[in-house]
């Protein structure tokens, strides 16, 4: 039995391969999550009215620290798709202006940019990466095609959400930054995935997730913008943060505006310490390798069991804690194949779909096992050869 099964609240009846969708928290985190919450509801005008400013400083100063950026260059945002209309509402952006993405991108965030690709007269293009893929070279070259003399943006995700390929993006960046490209990295599935070091990948904005792999409670996301970029960040929501005195100030206009946006729950923004503590207490580099290799030996088997190979190579640094395995278009409808791994096997993985073809998305997280795995590898078994 996986000894960190017992840390978490999740069904046991319920074999979980899809941490990535949204996470799931420690029970020690959760417990500090809710201490959080029973100190606002004891007194609420002097948590949110005088103490909260001073409470955000400290969550931001230890994530910078994780994250190795100062805490005043963060703000906290419910999620990442938040954090990534923060900073496409902030650009300014018109008519012959090019903003550069890949054919992988997350579908809200996607919708975000070509509203305003509408609004504002500006082209939003994705180019296209091939699949299957044998390097991060090859991504680099295939992605820089797409550059051109109107790219004023690149907006990347760091791990993509249908295919789990894990990009080049500080390469990306240090080539943007040389040709003076702005870089807006959407890195909801890194953080506690990846060893983040923001300042050596050297985004304009990278905003992030913590309530995915870095197991903090749901709604409690990043973002980072550079220090010469902070200046251009509009308020989302005006709130009493934009006319803020400056004697309660927090530093800048651009901690200002996002550190009170009217009345709501900090709770989860509060409790990010604790989730980093959990995994350093863990070792989570050594939790994140064990992951790793038991996705990589399922890739490999079901490799065998579907006939079709991985997009990127099993022994590669393109994948971490989370993988695509291609399916057979035979499957048919992918909505009611995934409802049948659930319903029949109870198997919790989500199905995505690229260029037409159909994969499965497995997570495997610390709470996951060799059993977990085998449940899922029998399960397919059975399903494609009824298929």
């Amino acid at each position: 039995m996986n000894a960190f099964k017992d840390l978490f609240s999740l069904d046991p009846d319920v074999t979980f391969l899809n941490h990535g969708s949204f996470g799931a928290t420690p029970k020690p985190v959760f417990e500090v999550y809710q201490d959080w919450q029973r100190r606002l509801e004891h007194q609420p005008v002097k948590f949110l009215g005088r103490d909260i400013a001073g409470f955000l400083r400290e969550a931001r100063a230890s994530l910078g620290n994780y994250l190795n950026v100062s805490g005043d260059d963060l703000i906290y945002v419910p999620n990442a798709t938040f954090g990534v209309n923060v900073v496409a509402r902030s650009l300014n952006l018109g008519p012959g202006d090019e903003v550069l993405t890949c054919d992988q991108e997350y579908g809200a965030c996607n919708n975000t940019w070509e509203y305003l690709a509408k609004q504002q007269g500006y082209i939003y293009k994705q180019q296209a990466i091939p699949l299957p893929i044998g390097s991060s070279e090859e991504i680099l070259e295939a992605f820089w095609q797409g550059v051109g003399p109107q790219t004023k943006v690149i907006y990347l995700s760091h791990i993509t959400s249908p295919t789990a390929l894990t990009l080049p993006i500080a390469d990306i960046c240090k080539k943007a930054r040389e040709q003076r490209i702005i870089t807006v990295i959407d890195g909801a599935h890194a953080p506690g995935q990846l060893e983040l070091d923001l300042n050596a990948i050297d985004a304009d904005y990278y905003t992030g997730n913590c309530h995915k792999w870095m197991c903090s409670p749901k709604g409690a996301g990043f973002l980072y913008t550079r220090k010469d970029r902070q200046d251009g960040i509009e308020p989302v929501v005006l709130s009493w943060g934009y006319t803020r005195p400056a004697e309660h100030s927090a530093g800048s206009t651009y901690l200002d505006y996002y550190d009170w946006l009217g009345t709501n729950d900090p709770a989860a923004y509060l409790s990010v310490p604790a989730a980093i503590e959990f995994q350093k207490e863990h070792n989570w580099s050594s939790v994140r390798n064990d992951c790793h290799k038991l996705l990589k030996a399922t890739l490999e088997r079901l490799e065998s069991i579907t006939g079709l190979a991985t997009i990127y190579p099993t022994d590669s640094n393109l994948y971490h804690q989370l993988a695509v395995a291609a399916l057979p278009e035979s499957i048919g409808n992918m909505e009611e194949f995934k409802t049948e791994l659930y319903d029949t096997y109870k198997v919790e993985a989500p199905l995505t779909e690229h260029q037409g073809k159909p994969f499965i998305r497995i997570s495997v997280q610390a709470y996951n096992s060799q059993e977990d795995l085998d449940i899922l590898c029998g399960a397919l078994t059975k399903m494609l050869h009824k298929a």
